[in-house]
């Protein structure tokens, strides 16, 4: 059975973007030691990727190449994606593809970018761990890193450690049956 992850920076004021989509806050920390914490390591034990439209978007725009060509990718939306940047699929019933990622035997599957479609998962007990990269700066608004949905639930803190430029990270553990969640109402 696959684990669902999270892995992803957020400011200090609990933004994982500006207003304005921009990400140029992160940009800011390119070449930031995360040691054994780096993106390209925790890639490596990436099997499938998921994203939201907007994450899709964001990421299709940008004139990099496609980052994801060893992994399987499944973007959660309910439009079609007219060319798509790089191999994947489209998926719509978010319980459907949760199942079907718990199916896989293959690798870990890494919840990527927006907060939206994290809280769904969240909200179904289906994020196994997340790892939060907490940065020294203030956005004063934005996107939030966690979207305000009436969830309650109490993680387990793995760990938390300092790491350069005094960016901060936090390793947590869900309870994935649910029981100490309360849904939204």
């Amino acid at each position: 059975m696959a684990r669902i992850l999270g892995y992803i920076a957020v400011s200090l004021d609990g933004f994982i973007a500006t207003r304005e989509d921009s990400l140029d806050w992160l940009f800011k920390y390119e070449g930031i030691d995360l040691g054994q914490h780096d993106y390209s390591v925790f890639l490596q034990r990436i099997r499938t990727v998921v994203m939201g439209r907007g994450t899709y978007d964001f990421i299709a725009a940008e004139p990099s190449p496609w980052a994801y060509g060893d992994q399987r990718v499944r973007v959660v939306s309910s439009r079609p994606i007219d060319d798509p940047k790089g191999p994947l699929e489209r998926r719509q019933d978010i319980d459907a593809l949760i199942a079907e990622l718990r199916s896989l035997d293959d690798g870990e599957v890494w919840m990527l970018g927006g907060g939206q479609l994290q809280m769904a998962f969240l909200e179904r007990g289906a994020i196994d761990e997340i790892e939060i990269y907490v940065f020294p700066e203030m956005l004063g608004g934005g996107k939030p890193l966690f979207p305000a949905t009436g969830l309650r639930t109490t993680p387990t803190l793995l760990s938390a450690q300092a790491l350069d430029r005094g960016c901060v990270r936090l390793h947590y553990a869900f309870d994935s049956s649910g029981q100490s969640q309360t849904p939204s109402t």
